[in-house]
């Protein structure tokens, strides 16, 4: 049996949530291969889902430019945010990105209950992409920390989200199971003629035993009583979209996406809710480099059984294996589940730490942490390669 020393890498991660982005993931992983191989071929492809940093990533894929814009954050408190002006041809195109907007890391660890936070300042981010004469709007879903169904966006696009008394209900999710009457009459009307398309996890719907409030509610802070709270919401938020929209969402593939984000924009704007590495990895040039590939490194924050669930790591694994290249995985944490990971393309995953470290303190080292794994991961394949020769 022969084999051959891999210099040819592909690294294509994810970002961590709340720490490092996906350019300086790849960067940092890129180094860990050069301590071991010096001359290595290596294609650094950072990916992005439509969380955290994907208006960046994309802006610099494109060519485009990044568009700062002051919006209401999920707290209600004004935030400093951003959208992307994508280039190349074709109709002006921005990409939205929620989490720039309403993301969970925007809402400080002591008021994180999803049934307060509002996505209103989303809708703001799609209004300044409108002022910027975009005929096509790209919303990525991702890192969220509302539960509101989309419904704060709306009322910032010129909706009314209105109770029994006629008056509009309370920023937030909880507020949406006193919701009455949704009133479309005042919506901003150059949205009639804009494509919308949502960039989203199709495994994520609105309502139901694998709606957000159960599956999302916790990890945004939600108690069991108030994922309850959250569902009976959600659920009186999807009967009023359909009746005044004719669409019923609850179980509609992404209808989830952000919170119900998806939900609510593709109902009340007619958004298209699409699996978002289709949009996504069509502004990168990953299944040619893969195939070019001895080796792909891949990477996210945590690796568990919701990866295989439409997470960075499996759709790179599920692109690789098409190419026949075998493929590892780095991860801040390996969760429950973990293992179901190899039935969608992982050959091999490992953890970035060496040692217990505390959750500050890693979140402030990342990069050496991968850097370091990934140096730890390649010596240990070259020594798998030594004992196959």
């Amino acid at each position: 049996m022969t084999t051959t020393i891999p210099m040819r890498f592909v690294i294509a991660p994810s970002g961590f949530k709340e720490s490092l982005e996906a350019e300086a993931v790849a960067a940092a992983m890129a180094a860990g291969v050069r301590r071991v191989l010096p001359g290595a071929h290596i294609e650094t492809v950072p990916l992005v889902d439509g969380g955290e940093g994907s208006a960046r990533t994309l802006a610099a894929a494109t060519g485009g430019e990044l568009v700062p814009a002051t919006v209401t954050g999920p707290t209600g408190r004004p935030v400093d945010a951003h959208f992307a002006v994508l280039g190349g041809d074709g109709p002006r195109t921005a990409f939205v990105e929620m989490a720039a907007a309403a993301g969970l890391r925007l809402v400080p660890q002591d008021d994180r209950d999803p049934g307060f936070t509002t996505t209103y300042g989303v809708g703001e981010l799609i209004r300044a992409a409108l002022d910027a004469g975009c005929e096509r709007i790209l919303v990525g879903c991702g890192d969220s920390g509302t539960s509101d169904g989309g419904a704060g966006a709306l009322r910032a696009l010129g909706a009314r989200v209105l109770g029994p008394d006629g008056t509009q209900v309370a920023d937030g999710g909880y507020a949406l199971a006193d919701a009455v009457d949704l009133d479309v009459s005042g919506l901003d009307p150059r949205l009639a003629g804009t494509e919308m398309l949502i960039a989203c996890n199709p495994h994520n719907v609105l309502t139901g035993d694998r709606g957000v409030a159960r599956v999302f509610g916790p990890q945004k802070g939600a108690t069991p009583e108030q994922v309850c709270l959250l569902e009976k919401a959600l659920t009186q938020w999807a009967k009023l979209v359909e009746y005044r929209c004719d669409r019923d969402l609850r179980t509609a593939p992404g209808s989830g996406a952000s919170g119900g984000l998806g939900a609510g924009l593709a109902g009340v704007l007619g958004a298209r809710l699409l699996p978002r590495f289709d949009v996504l990895l069509d502004h990168v040039d990953l299944d040619a480099k893969l195939a070019g590939a001895d080796l792909v490194l891949t990477a996210e924050g945590a690796i568990d059984f919701q990866t295989p669930r439409g997470k960075v790591p499996a759709e790179v694994a599920r692109r690789a294996k098409l190419a026949g290249k075998p493929v590892i995985a780095l991860a801040g944490t390996i969760g429950r589940g973990a293992r179901t990971t190899h039935e969608a393309g992982i050959d091999a995953y490992a953890g970035i730490l060496a040692a217990p470290v505390a959750l500050a303190e890693a979140m402030a080292h990342t990069a050496e942490l991968v850097t370091d794994a990934t140096e730890r991961t390649l010596r240990l394949v070259l020594v798998g390669s030594a004992l196959c020769a």
